[in-house]
């Protein structure tokens, strides 16, 4: 389980944004392309893909942003 914003591999991420409804759009080498709807705005995400290794924290604060979902929710406080 990740903790704040460390720790979060591919398949956290993927498993969180599904909960908001984000569909994959297409795929360009390792990195994945999901598009959701968050408040009435479309957003797409970036997602890297490197086996199930954690992602850079800096990475995960820019999926973060991309995302439009508050960042609390994103580190479950």
């Amino acid at each position: 389980m990740p903790r704040g914003i460390n720790n979060w591999s591919f398949a956290d991420v993927k498993r969180f944004i599904s909960d908001y409804n984000f569909r994959l759009s297409h795929v360009e080498g390792s990195h994945y392309f999901y598009i959701g709807s968050i408040r009435g705005k479309m957003h797409q995400i970036c997602v890297p893909f490197h086996s199930n290794k954690a992602i850079h924290p800096k990475t995960m604060k820019s999926i973060i942003n991309q995302s439009g979902v508050d960042i609390k929710e994103w580190l479950g406080k």
